[in-house]
């Protein structure tokens, strides 16, 4: 007798046609109102377990605070370079690397803690590949525009055939959709027992690249790394700025709607 895969939440999904008023199970009770779960902006397609909401919630708190870490990365990048290390940082690394020529001590402890956050940070989209597969993704580009969808879908065809390589290159400094690289991984079955050693591997080896290249620079790296900290804070503040305001353009233009 076949055993379930206990790396996997492995559930029955209700197909679409019956989903349709009268007895799908996106409807109340009886009067018509859809539950909350329904929403075709949630990734699941029926009613979520404790693992969906999970994983849902780690994905909200990862978004948070990947939009705080916009305009306070550089501020740490000078006034607590381990701090930034710690969380697996390259430019932080870097400078780290390059303190370390000069003679502290406290290299190892941030390349293994930074190697740990972003092991943590790629797992989660990992499971979100495991429990909800392609869904995901489609709920990510159905605001984007045609070619940005067009080089998801490249990039999640590529994981499928490749997962293990994927997963290793998903670490690396490129302009890569690093988030539905790691989502495609889980979705393509890479059983986590698998996933975990691998992508510690490529976490841990472009960790210690950053490292290795700081210190091979040495102390001339920390002004390079002060002269970047304060470009990239300006960059930093004016990207942020145009968020907010095209975020509260379109609430604006939305809440307007057309004339009756």
């Amino acid at each position: 007798m076949t055993q379930p895969d206990p790396d996997r939440v492995d559930r029955d999904r209700v197909p679409p046609d019956l989903a349709a008023p009268g007895g799908g199970p996106g409807e109340g009770d009886g009067d018509g109102e859809q539950e909350w779960w329904a929403d075709p902006s949630m990734p699941w397609q029926t009613k979520p377990t404790r693992a969906d909401l999970a994983c849902l919630v780690a994905m909200s708190v990862l978004g948070l605070y990947s939009l705080a870490m916009i305009p306070l990365r550089p501020v740490l990048l000078t006034s607590a370079p381990f701090l930034l290390a710690g969380l697996g940082y390259g430019a932080g690394l870097a400078y780290v690397g390059a303190l370390a020529a000069t003679g502290s001590p406290w290299w190892p402890l941030v390349w293994v803690t930074g190697t740990l956050f972003s092991l943590a940070i790629a797992s989660v989209y990992y499971w979100a590949g495991r429990l909800w597969g392609r869904r995901i993704v489609d709920v990510w580009s159905s605001a984007k525009s045609p070619r940005t969808q067009r080089r998801w879908d490249r990039a999640w065809d590529v994981t499928h055939r490749f997962a293990i390589p994927a997963t290793l290159v998903s670490f690396l400094p490129l302009p890569l959709p690093m988030n539905i690289i790691l989502v495609a991984v889980g979705a393509a079955g890479v059983r986590f027992r698998t996933f975990a050693p691998v992508a510690a591997f490529g976490a841990l080896a472009v960790k210690g690249g950053w490292l290795a290249l700081g210190y091979w620079i040495g102390e001339p790296a920390v002004t390079v790394v002060e002269t970047y900290a304060w470009v990239l804070w300006i960059i930093s503040v004016v990207l942020l700025v145009a968020m907010l305001v095209s975020y509260f353009w379109r609430q604006r233009t939305q809440g307007a709607g057309p004339a009756s």
